[in-house]
């Protein structure tokens, strides 16, 4: 079956591309080139110009050159190594389907759908064959789909799976295809039967594992939020089977809570943390570096109204993969002088390095968020599994708490304006949004004249705008003082 020849890239737009990401990781333009060739399943630039080439002349046609052949087992697609190029694809998408995507995602996130996003190229479609991105092998990790790192390699061991498309109109029966080829190392791949039927090169395509069984959702083609008023929508009736919804102490907490916020209170402490110390100390909560969440299995995160960033969780680096090997060294290489104190208060991100020249890369071969000085020098790295694991423990229920504050009588007071209730994170979504650059970290390191050192961090954060992306269904309540 041929691949839809519209969403194929012309030689110009892919120069257009390259030119972004020369600036954007400080590469040549051809480096650049070879790198975005590599993420379209070629080895090189000549490679995949001369397949350009081969396609525009098909469009226009000229004595066609020589076709290439491909061995199955050897094609060697790294859109996986990849997956930070997705901005710069998407970019090539009308405004329309971009925020058709972003709405849907938040969609699938507000039900507590776990959920993957592939995103299928020019030759993974021609050549049946996809690459399983590190996002997509975590997914299948935490639904205990698939575990591709205990598979071995060759056609022998491959794994057959049912799957199935979803429209609005109908589901579409397929068969997923998992397995490693024998070539290199093995890297891990699917493919799903009459893939190219339902989705075009540079598409984003949702895996959704149910039943023990991948129900994939074109994002770019759907619109969930539509089809959930539909009378009649087989995407409705699937994700409405899975959208669980349970009962918990929420209701006891969010009667406290009201109570308290029926006038201003003064606050116990100062300092950022006066609100929450002060609401837990009300609501009976000891005061503990534990851990565990705050009230019965309910997160508090509490901050003052004017605030947009807040707290997801706290959580040093693995300091066992790490160049340094503890937060005062990070101090010592990387702080500065601010008054009578060494301090490192920066925040943290993939987008862009900071004045102290440190930044965020996600290692998807290797599941891990790294730090690095300039782009040269390895500082810190946080394994995918540790940072899942503290969200899933730190957020499997949250209140998070806003409050105005206003000072009587010399006093700082705190009013409770509103409360926004999250459950059950989706943590397969916990890297892509570092990745992106919507979760963030904040170092606060200090050390004070006598030579001790403080670490209060690292602090990974995310706008409370965002958490949509992260969470089901927030709920929210505004908070009326009689």
């Amino acid at each position: 079956m041929s691949v839809p020849k519209t969403n194929i890239p012309t030689i110009h737009r892919i120069k257009q591309r390259a030119k972004k990401l020369k600036k954007k990781l400080g590469v040549s333009h051809t480096e650049a080139l070879n790198i975005i060739s590599a993420d379209f399943g070629f080895e090189n630039w000549d490679t995949f110009k001369n397949e350009l080439v081969k396609n525009e002349q098909s469009q226009h046609p000229t004595p066609s050159p020589t076709t290439i052949f491909v061995e199955y087992d050897d094609v060697e697609m790294s859109n996986g190594d990849f997956e930070d190029l997705d901005k710069e694809r998407t970019d090539d998408l009308p405004a329309e389907q971009k925020k058709r995507v972003t709405q849907n995602k938040k969609q699938l996130t507000k039900i507590g759908v776990e959920f993957s996003i592939f995103e299928p190229t020019i030759t993974g479609l021609k050549k049946s064959i996809l690459d399983a991105t590190q996002t997509v092998r975590t997914h299948f990790e935490l639904e205990k789909f698939h575990f591709y790192w205990e598979q071995s390699q060759g056609p022998d061991y491959k794994v057959m799976k049912d799957s199935y498309f979803l429209t609005d109109e109908k589901i579409i029966s397929s068969k997923a295809s998992l397995y490693r080829p024998k070539t290199k190392k093995g890297d891990p791949r699917m493919w799903f039967r009459d893939l190219p039927a339902y989705a075009n090169p540079g598409d984003q395509v949702a895996i959704i594992i149910h039943d023990g069984m991948p129900h994939l959702i074109n994002l770019t083609t759907s619109n969930i939020e539509q089809s959930l008023t539909q009378t009649s929508s087989y995407i409705k009736e699937f994700l409405e089977k899975i959208k669980s919804q349970h009962n918990s102490v929420a209701n006891e907490l969010l009667a406290k809570i009201q109570k308290i916020a029926k006038s201003p209170f003064p606050a116990l402490r100062k300092g950022d943390t006066a609100i929450g110390y002060t609401l837990e100390t009300m609501l009976g909560i000891d005061a503990n570096s534990s851990k565990k969440p705050d009230y019965k299995g309910i997160e508090l995160k509490s901050g003052r109204g004017t605030r947009n960033r807040t707290t997801l969780f706290a959580q040093v680096a693995d300091w066992s993969k790490s160049p340094c090997k503890k937060s005062a060294e990070i101090l010592n290489k990387y702080g500065y002088e601010r008054g009578d104190d060494f301090k490192l208060y920066c925040t943290v991100t993939t987008q862009r390095e900071n004045s102290q020249g440190l930044s965020f890369i996600y290692d998807q071969s290797n599941d891990e968020l790294q730090e690095w000085y300039n782009k040269a020098e390895l500082v810190a790295v946080w394994p995918g599994e540790l940072l899942r694991k503290r969200l899933k423990e730190k957020h499997a229920e949250t209140f998070w708490v806003e409050a105005n504050s206003e000072v009587i009588d010399g006093i700082e007071h705190f009013q409770i304006i509103s409360i926004t209730h999250t459950r059950s994170p989706i943590v397969s979504q916990l890297m892509p949004l570092l990745q992106s650059g919507v979760i963030s970290m904040d170092h606060l390191i200090k050390k004070n004249t006598k030579g001790r050192v403080s670490e209060k961090g690292p602090l990974f954060k995310m706008n409370k705008s965002d958490l949509a992306l992260l969470f089901p269904e927030p709920v929210t309540y505004q908070l009326q003082v009689n």
